[in-house]
């Protein structure tokens, strides 16, 4: 079955399995009808003798220069060919799937003035998995997303690279083999093709998708610290939460009190502790973590929006039968929402690895043993898993300043503020995975350190994570390799593994309808 996408309405969860799958996808028939219209005004415009930018133009600071009709498809040609300046590494496949469908979303709202072949062309390649080689530097998120998105466009015309069936090769070559027919470009579709957010929402979007894992992953790491330390459920009362009111708040502290619930190791330290509290990292955790989740939220709302909009310039207004120029291009909404991230990111990090250390250090563990090893001195245990977590939560903090706040002038001044949207979006996949060893690490550490709770026992819940980490991760007996341990927990983490048979509130998860 294909998906059947609206564009305007397209939801977070379809943008998440477009992104996770390989469904077939579609536009809904009720588009064309749009797309049809907005093309013919288009060609009016061409032949027309009034100046419309990009149509019968030439392009940013070059505007003022008129183009002849018998010109116009060659210069469509020249701007994507010329601005197929991107650098460094291709972008996954994923995301470059995620962002030719954000494309089509955008070009199925009727006000880009593209023909229908063309849109159809991106449904082909999606659906048969040509995919462009898209450089992930050289965009500065402001008239669109222009070199990656040249890289794409190139592609569709016969040029550039693709990569089918698992192997590079030239772009023509690529449509060939899977049928596919490249397209002539008629007035003003290369612009339509090159303007527009949709490699930085594309990275944004993959990037909120694995932050909620960590976050999500986060709930339950903590409760297995807490149970690790012998530390109070006291704070998660929900009356303590409902009383602030943040809804991040009250869901995490919810979930993490389900979690532990009937825990043995809980009920055997309630009466007669001498400790009156726990350090932040347990006793906040709720504060934290949920204050990072409403940020998630927001950047999702965001992101939605962004993913479903008409960003290209200028716009076929279909409906007043005219075409104008504006900005929509410009990606300030997505740098402010990357940004978000990126904190919310830095910040569960932070909470995390001073967890890690809580549980590694003799005086604040509630006697366990030093570095979670059974003979310290002779074994250094955790020691240096704990100094890996910190090296990967300061690389996180710095790479959570803002990237929103530093623009620079381009293109001969004409674009003289810039939204480093791409930047900020990009940085992203670096976070998550620093934060997936973070959180892996914790995980490793809290399960050691409930083991030495024996014969005292965590909740089931619980249980079942320390049984499954151990199916592929044994119990540090003594000193050993560890980087191939860290690794397998922190796919666990990576891969939502961990977040299996919990049932979370749906705030903690990501699905807000």
């Amino acid at each position: 079955m294909k998906m059947s996408l609206i564009p305007g309405e397209v939801s977070l969860a379809q943008f998440e399995g477009i992104w996770r799958g390989n469904d077939q996808i579609e536009l809904h028939a009720n588009v064309r009808s749009a797309i049809d219209t907005a093309a013919s005004l288009v060609h009016d415009a061409a032949n027309g003798d009034v100046a419309v930018y990009g149509v019968n133009t030439g392009f940013g600071k070059l505007a003022n220069v008129a183009i002849d009709p018998e010109k116009m498809t060659k210069l469509q040609r020249n701007l994507i060919l010329s601005h197929c300046c991107g650098v460094g590494e291709a972008l996954d496949t994923q995301t470059t799937r995620l962002m030719m469908v954000l494309k089509l979303l955008s070009l199925g709202r009727g006000a880009s003035g593209v023909v229908w072949e063309t849109v159809d062309l991106i449904v082909g390649m999606v659906n048969k998995g040509v995919m462009p080689v898209i450089p992930v530097q050289g965009s500065v998120g402001a008239s669109g997303d222009l070199a990656p998105l040249a890289h794409m466009a190139a592609v569709m015309i016969g040029e550039g690279e693709a990569c089918y069936k698992g192997t590079v090769m030239q772009g023509g070559e690529a449509l060939a083999k899977a049928g596919l027919v490249p397209v002539i470009l008629a007035p003003k579709e290369g612009l339509a093709l090159i303007n527009g957010t949709q490699f930085s929402t594309a990275c944004a979007l993959a990037a909120l998708f694995n932050a909620w894992r960590n976050a999500s992953a986060s709930v339950v790491t903590a409760a297995l610290t807490t149970d690790a330390i012998m530390g109070s459920t006291a704070p998660l009362v929900d009356e303590i939460h409902t009383l602030r009111g943040h809804p991040g708040q009250i869901a995490v502290a919810r979930g993490q009190r389900a979690i532990m619930q009937g825990s043995e190791i809980r009920e055997s330290h309630r009466d007669d502790d001498t400790r009156v509290q726990d350090p932040y990292c347990i006793r906040c955790q709720p504060q934290v973590t949920g204050a990072a989740m409403d940020l998630l939220h927001y950047a999702g709302r965001t992101l939605t929006i962004e993913a479903n909009a008409v960003t290209d310039n200028p716009l076929v207004l279909v409906n007043e039968g005219r075409i104008v120029s504006g900005g929509n291009f410009h990606a300030e909404p997505v740098a402010f929402a990357a940004d978000q991230i990126a904190l919310a990111l830095a910040e569960i990090g932070a909470i995390a690895q001073r967890r890690v250390a809580l549980m590694v250090d003799p005086s604040l563990s509630f006697d366990l043993p030093p570095f979670l090893t059974a003979d310290p001195g002779l074994n250094s245990g955790f020691m240096i898993a704990e100094v890996t977590t910190a090296a990967l939560m300061s690389e996180n903090k710095h790479l959570a300043n803002p990237c929103s706040t530093d623009s620079t002038p381009t293109s001969a001044n004409q674009e003289d503020h810039v939204s480093m949207a791409a930047h900020a979006a990009r940085r992203l996949m670096r976070m998550n995975s620093n934060l997936n060893v973070i959180l892996g690490i914790e995980l490793v550490c809290a399960v050691q350190g409930v083991e030495f709770r024996e014969p005292l026992k965590t909740s089931l819940p619980l249980q079942k994570v320390i049984t499954t980490m151990r199916e592929t991760v044994a119990p540090l007996a003594e000193d050993r390799y560890m980087a191939n341990d860290l690794e397998v927990a922190a796919s666990m983490i990576a891969d939502g593994e961990l977040l299996t048979g919990f049932d979370l509130p749906e705030y903690i998860l990501g699905q807000t309808k």
